[in-house]
């Protein structure tokens, strides 16, 4: 009964919340460079991050009833300013508009987005439903630092997983780093696909995406959208784990092989060409491949 009277609220107040308002300008205390982290309950539980440089977002289970179809995949929103704007903007409700501060026109779908996973067997991947059980465990300024839950979910019929992540986004980078603990009801070794998703931009249209085997990482530079702009995004993992490339209809993926029960640690990261740190494709391909993150659980 609470779970049900909790979800009803949550509905209310996210339409509420849609009623489109204008962006309620940050005040001078605001407008400091830091990291953020927080959690919509108006909005069905979005949970936003974000630091100096970019802006990332994860669904909540209420999400998947009210709008279909959600996934347990990274959003990431363009960022134009270099203090927190994603609570506020969200509460306009017209977060896809440019209001000066930044804008939402990564479209995740049933993708991967930025960096979500699932696992890789029989040249599938097999994915959880939306995050549970948030825990911020610091919500800034240096730094924006969280855990979810996922669920157990189905890996065909061989077995069930269930998965722990912890985010980390310090101030002054693109890239969030994530250490996930999947628990498995085989002990076998699993192989992780972790997803950029390949049409989160304008419908049919394929952005460029570059495979550095070496590097053990991936980089994308997604289509115009309009006047909106170009939105980037990359996974690093760790070259000791590295197990290939694959793809689906959805996500162009990078496999890790992972013992359950043991964390692993990647990074994804994303940027938009508005935003004033990487203006061409170029830029932010050598921004990647000059990244040296520390895969250490």
């Amino acid at each position: 009964m609470r779970a049900t009277l909790l979800g009803l609220l949550l509905l209310g107040s996210a339409a509420a919340a849609q009623e489109k308002t204008p962006l309620r300008p940050a005040t001078a205390e605001e407008q400091k460079a830091r990291a953020a982290v927080a959690i919509a309950d108006y909005r069905y539980g979005d949970l936003l991050w974000e630091n100096d440089r970019i802006a990332f977002r994860i669904y909540a289970r209420a999400l998947e009833k009210a709008e279909p179809p959600s996934s347990s995949g990274i959003d990431a929103w363009g960022k134009a300013v270099r203090w927190p704007f994603m609570d506020r903007q969200l509460r306009t409700g017209d977060q896809h508009a440019d209001h000066g501060e930044g804008i939402d026109f990564y479209n995740v779908g049933t993708g991967r987005g930025t960096g979500g996973l699932g696992i890789w067997y029989d040249n599938k991947l097999w994915t959880s439903r939306n995050y549970v059980r948030p825990q911020i465990l610091n919500a800034g300024p240096d730094i924006a630092d969280f855990s979810v839950d996922y669920e157990p979910w189905p890996v065909d019929t061989l077995r069930t997983v269930r998965e722990t992540r912890r985010f980390t986004l310090p101030a002054g980078t693109n890239f969030t780093r994530l250490a996930s603990t999947i628990a498995s009801s085989s002990a076998e070794e699993l192989i992780v696909g972790i997803g950029i998703s390949k049409r989160p931009i304008n419908g049919a249209k394929l952005g460029e995406i570059a495979k550095d085997e070496a590097g053990a990482r991936m980089s994308w530079w997604g289509p115009a959208d309009g006047d909106k702009g170009h939105m980037a995004a990359a996974v690093m993992v760790d070259p000791a784990s590295f197990a290939g490339f694959a793809e689906d209809a959805d996500n162009y993926l990078i496999l890790v092989r992972v013992d359950p029960g043991k964390p692993f640690v990647y990074y994804s990261g994303a940027a938009w060409d508005r935003g004033g740190d990487f203006a061409t494709r170029d830029s932010w391909t050598a921004h990647v491949a000059a990244q040296r993150p520390d895969f250490r659980p």
